[in-house]
């Protein structure tokens, strides 16, 4: 992490330097991400950490914003047969949201901004924030955008996915290639029928196999596909904050940090 963006995470600022930022009404970051869910073989626990502070990082550079520490613990209930990953009850993690961005606004921050990489998370988050004034907390759903969606179905070559799949895999080979090990992806087996439930690593007989705990194929992944689907999301969120800030939005950079 360079000088510029350890200025904008509050974990390494003083207290009255957050103060003056928050009183300039600059916006805050809540991100969310696992630092304790599994990813297939090829990827680490910490997958979902990274992609969340790797585009706070970049919110925060382009709209002069405030990093809130990332919330690495959430609801993440289809992942907990594999060693490792750690889900909260829906009722846990959600007034564990709540809490912290009231206490976020109360401190005085004018826009709130929580960036979620997760998808079972979707909802208890929408709860969690359902009481603030909207004008003041809006929900980013990393991977809910509009250019984000038309990007996969263009590139997407997998039959099913949505975890550590080809896509995931791909935006990792661009975002941070150094912790992806493709010698070791394993693509899940071809579905007999979608079947909602939690994946498991032993029991073949079930829909839900996955011996890798990949669900799709992440070994059609590339660094290529990876760099679409980054500018797409990227899009999308610069659109969703420049729109929420209005007049207070700082003229946007180009570019992608690395």
């Amino acid at each position: 992490m360079g000088a510029d963006i350890v200025s904008h995470c509050i974990e390494r600022l003083t207290w009255d330097e957050v103060a003056r930022r928050i009183a300039a009404e600059r916006p805050a970051i809540l991100p969310i991400g696992a630092a304790a869910k599994q990813h297939g073989f090829h990827l680490p626990l910490n997958t979902d950490r990274l992609q969340a502070e790797w585009f706070a990082a970049h919110l925060a550079e382009r709209f002069d914003a405030l990093i809130w520490p990332t919330v690495t613990y959430g609801h993440y209930p289809a992942f907990v047969a594999y060693a490792g990953s750690a889900s909260l009850s829906t009722a846990t993690f959600e007034a564990m949201v709540h809490e912290i961005a009231a206490g976020i606004l109360d401190g005085g921050v004018n826009r709130l901004f929580v960036l979620n990489t997760g998808i079972s998370t979707l909802a208890p988050v929408e709860r969690a924030l359902a009481p603030f004034e909207p004008a003041r907390v809006r929900h980013l759903r990393l991977y809910q955008g509009p250019r984000f969606r038309r990007t996969a179905e263009q590139i997407s070559e997998q039959r099913h996915g949505s975890h550590a799949d080809e896509l995931e895999t791909s935006l990792m080979l661009t975002l941070a290639p150094d912790v992806v090990d493709p010698a070791r992806a394993e693509a899940s087996p071809a579905l007999r029928h979608e079947a909602p439930g939690r994946l498991t690593p032993s029991d073949s007989t079930s829909p839900n196999y996955s011996r890798s705990g990949s669900y799709g194929d992440p070994t059609l992944a590339t660094s290529a596909k990876g760099e679409a689907l980054l500018a797409a999301i990227l899009d999308d969120l610069g659109d969703q904050v420049t729109a929420a800030l209005g007049e207070n939005a700082k003229p946007q950079r180009r570019g992608v940090p690395r």
